[in-house]
């Protein structure tokens, strides 16, 4: 089996499946009480049920550009069948849901490929409580269970209790820690992970940062700062640069997002606490308005509960 493998698998376990469908519970409760009454009285798909529509999906956090997208291609159906009733509009709702996560790039995650790199370079982004050193965590652990050996790296210094987080996490799921004083050169803690990651053959290396947004110049500065610095080491670092965004938190997830793909190059996410909210649409209006796939979503507070994206399983749980 090659090093990254087994990312092709699919999570078919029943527990897997079980966590999701439960950790979906509030949104699909949510959006489906409204859609209920957005068709109640009515047997076709008309301007009002449309109309109705709509506000569902924009108060589930979906957003409104995407929103606008999901109700035309429903009314381009709708004049080319003349005639759609109702109860297939769950049916075409869950299609052109899957259609879009498709074309903005969060496939499945099997089909997604990591090439030979070793180490491979997660450099992690996202303010302060959503949830970034608990994805940290729960991605060691992840790539752990699988046979690889992974080494974080506590590039948060600017937190007081940033480094003792990751430091516990390192403790809890078996793994390595890199750390220096708080206050340290963030890049200089950078480029000690790589060095000894290098050093030790290891082949995850994961680089938490500082979450905070309140001077964007100084965010970016610090980024590029971190990445210039790894490349001394390893010279395409990072080759992943994950964003942590708290789904939980709505419309402010897309404007974190909005900051941090300004301040650099991120090529993934993870949306977190799904399991705690009835906003979920963000999952599908943020992909669609940044064209970033998502790979993981955390479903509960356990430490399986980080799991990789699967656009299939999460539409058709969200419609069961």
């Amino acid at each position: 089996m090659g090093l990254f493998d087994f990312f092709k698998k699919k999570e078919t376990a029943p527990e897997a499946q079980e966590a999701l469908d439960k950790g979906l519970e509030k949104t699909k409760e949510g959006f489906f009480s409204k859609l209920t009454k957005a068709v109640a009285g009515k047997s076709t798909v008309d301007d009002d049920v449309l109309d109705n529509l709509e506000e569902v999906l924009v108060t589930s956090d979906v957003g409104v550009s995407t929103t606008l997208k999901i109700i035309e291609r429903i009314q381009e159906r709708v004049a080319k069948d003349k005639y759609l009733s109702t109860s297939e509009l769950n049916h075409l709702l869950r299609d052109e849901i899957q259609l879009l996560l498709a074309e903005n790039n969060s496939n499945d995650f099997r089909n997604f490929e990591y090439g030979n790199h070793k180490p491979y370079v997660i450099m992690v982004v996202g303010v302060n409580g959503v949830g970034k050193t608990t994805t940290i965590g729960k991605l060691a652990h992840k790539l752990k269970k699988e046979g690889l050996n992974v080494v974080l790296g506590a590039a948060d210094t600017f937190r007081a209790a940033a480094v003792d987080q990751i430091k516990l996490w390192g403790e809890r799921v078996d793994v390595r820690v890199v750390a220096q004083a708080m206050g340290s050169d963030p890049a200089s803690v950078a480029f000690d992970t790589l060095q000894s990651a290098v050093a030790n053959q290891e082949d995850v290396v994961i680089i938490d940062t500082a979450g905070r947004l309140h001077n964007k110049v100084g965010l970016m500065n610090e980024l590029s700062k971190i990445k210039k610095v790894m490349q001394k080491v390893v010279p395409d670092a990072p080759h992943e640069i994950l964003l942590v965004l708290d789904g939980s938190t709505g419309q402010n997830a897309f404007e974190q997002c909005k900051q941090f793909t300004e301040a650099t190059d991120v090529n993934a996410l993870a949306i977190t606490k799904l399991d705690g909210t009835a906003k979920g649409g963000v999952v599908i209006g943020i992909s669609d308005q940044f064209k970033i796939p998502v790979k993981y979503i955390g479903v509960g507070e356990k430490m399986d509960d980080l799991q990789l994206f699967d656009k299939k399983d999460f539409v058709n749980s969200l419609f069961k």
